[in-house]
């Protein structure tokens, strides 16, 4: 049975192909489309997971979709009246619960059955059908999800089931991001850095705004409730209001202005409130399930740091969490559920490896590199060669664009659009950060380790393929560029049976270094997704910095490419504006 999963029309929209219950291709549209975060129908990922799995739209049997458009358009007209009437003829196309599944037939051309099941049902099932569990607890937290923001429930053989939730505007997701909004960074999308921001703080204002998320339960149960005085969640401006900046005593951090003690502060204490109150509520969920395993899903899973704790700290004892933990990963859990009720087949299966995403066609990269007249050095029949070249060059000092095989499937780069770097170098993060990321000085950088030795430099128990965890690097690790301001990094380890490329590429740079370890970042430039296409990744190593480009079995060096080229570049593709508000999370 073929059955295609979708989750589109929000944000980060995406497909999955599945058969016989199996995940056989899974990507963002934004990879295509090179629209960040783009939250249109699918149409060319579709295409592309489609024929990476040899099949057609008229082979699929059945479409799964990540949410219920109706209960969505329920909250989404409870938020808009009395204005409804004065919003625009474009936010007003939005408000259509039939949409979906006419662009699944008009864009698509599928015009077989159609299921949608509820988005935080898509989310768990994200999380259980993948992870190898037979029966687990199951946790799901974001901003909003038609109108659930938090459930809890269980899986087992007989499915998933939800037996809990926290409905909107009562948002762990949503409290983050309006603190994201008030800290001068971009809703949607940047908490992420101030994840990364907080370990330069003190959590001084904790106490304050623990005082905005308070439990509904006396009992330490699994409700909550945010104190909407601080919030405005109504679309039409800051979601944060005035009362925020009276309770921490300063006024919102203007974008690109200077950050202070005040806004790292203010950071780490956001982040250690998050933690608090997740810990507290996976402490009711292991309660009331008994269950010693977890699989947890939504977008907050995506804060590595307080994955952390909720390891170290928290009630289970395992812990699997979905690694395109965001909407993104929905169209995985929409069409695995959509499977069990379909089939009642239940075969537990543990995803090791997020590359799921289409394989770039390298094999035309020698000619157009010809045609183009940019020397190449053709490494094809000799993989030893390659990696004997690449690793001496990463231990010279070169930032090396890494592009091989199937495409990651989620937000992060591990191994197949990757650049790298050595992770001994005290200056390898600023130079990174200014020349090829063009980002924020404060945010680290990840190492990417080879799985056999991971307990020789970090503290970390068992693998972490998919960098969703972080870990203290030991003392006598002398790693800088990955080593964040706290002490610790966002692991990913590799095993050579889930990468033997890569895993062969680290293993040839400690023969030269005495490290199993490079700096590991995406492979894309700030504001833009990450490459999908071999001549994505041609045009990013072209306006970037970047020493070296490896597509394939091909190497291009930095002083082989036309000096002109960049300048013209620069005017063939201007910068695409995300389709995502900076300050307002996108609710319509």
């Amino acid at each position: 049975m073929i059955i295609l999963g979708i989750s589109a029309l929000y944000h980060d929209s995406a497909c999955a192909v599945m058969a016989d219950g199996q995940v056989v291709s899974a990507a963002q549209e934004e990879r295509f489309s090179r629209r960040r975060f783009d939250p249109a129908m699918p149409v060319r990922a579709v295409r592309a997971c489609l024929r990476d799995a040899g099949l057609s739209i008229a082979d699929v049997d059945h479409v799964a979709y990540y949410e219920r458009p109706e209960r969505k358009l329920a909250r989404q007209l409870w938020m808009g009246l009395p204005e409804l009437p004065e919003t625009s003829p474009s936010a007003l196309f939005r408000l259509d619960a039939d949409r979906p599944f006419r662009q699944i037939e008009e864009l698509l051309g599928f015009t077989g059955p159609v299921t949608a099941v509820g988005h935080h049902e898509a989310h768990a099932a994200s999380a259980f059908y993948q992870s190898g569990f037979a029966t687990s607890a199951l946790f799901t937290a974001d901003a909003v999800g038609e109108w659930t923001t938090t459930s809890y429930g269980r899986g087992g053989p007989e499915g998933v089931e939800l037996r809990e939730e926290v409905a909107f505007p009562h948002s762990l997701g949503l409290f983050y991001s309006a603190v994201t909004s008030y800290l001068g960074f971009a809703v949607n999308s940047d908490e992420y850095k101030v994840m990364g921001l907080a370990p330069y703080g003190s959590p001084r204002y904790a106490d304050r705004l623990a005082r905005l998320v308070r439990d509904e339960d006396g009992d330490g149960g699994g409700r909550f409730r945010l104190d909407l005085d601080y919030f405005d969640f109504s679309g039409r401006g800051p979601m944060y209001t005035e009362r925020l900046a009276e309770l921490l005593e300063e006024p919102a951090r203007e974008p690109e202005s200077e950050i202070s003690r005040f806004h790292t502060d203010v950071a780490s204490s956001l982040q250690e409130v998050l933690e608090n109150v997740l810990l507290r509520k996976l402490r009711h969920l292991h309660r009331e399930t008994g269950e010693s395993r977890l699989g947890y899903a939504g977008g907050v899973a995506l804060n590595c740091v307080a994955n952390r704790r909720i390891r170290e700290e928290g009630p289970f004892e395992e812990i699997f969490v979905q690694p395109a933990a965001g909407d993104s990963g929905g169209a995985i859990g929409a069409a695995a559920m959509v499977h069990h009720e379909l089939t009642g087949e239940f075969a537990p299966r543990r995803l090791t490896d997020a590359k799921l995403g289409p394989p770039g066609a390298t094999r035309g990269a020698p000619g157009w590199l010809r045609r183009a007249g940019v020397p190449y050095t053709d490494f094809t029949g000799d993989e030893r060669a390659l990696l004997e070249r690449t690793a001496d060059l990463l231990a010279d000092g070169a930032v090396i664009g890494w592009y091989q095989g199937r495409m990651e499937f989620g937000p992060r780069a591990l191994g197949a659009r990757s650049i790298l770097a050595d992770p001994r170098d005290p200056g390898m993060r600023d130079r990174i950060n200014a020349l090829v990321k063009k980002r924020e000085a404060f945010r680290p950088f990840a190492p990417a380790v080879v799985e056999e030795r991971c307990a020789e430099f970090f503290e970390l128990d068992g693998p972490s393929p998919f960098m969703l965890d972080t870990a203290t690097v030991r003392q006598g690790a002398e790693l800088p560029a990955i080593t964040h301001v706290d002490g610790s990094a966002r692991v990913q380890t590799v095993s050579s049976a889930q990468d033997r490329r890569f895993h062969g590429l680290l293993t040839a740079f400690a023969q030269r270094t005495g490290f199993p370890i490079l700096l590991n970042t995406s492979f894309n430039m700030r504001g833009e997704p990450i490459v999908a296409q071999p001549a994505d990744a041609l045009v990013c190593f072209v306006r970037s910095d970047l020493d070296v480009l490896v597509l394939g079995d091909h190497m291009v060096l930095r002083e082989d490419i036309p000096g002109h080229w960049a300048a013209r570049l620069e005017e063939l593709l201007p910068y695409r504006k995300p389709p995502i508000s900076r300050d307002v999370y996108s609710f319509l």
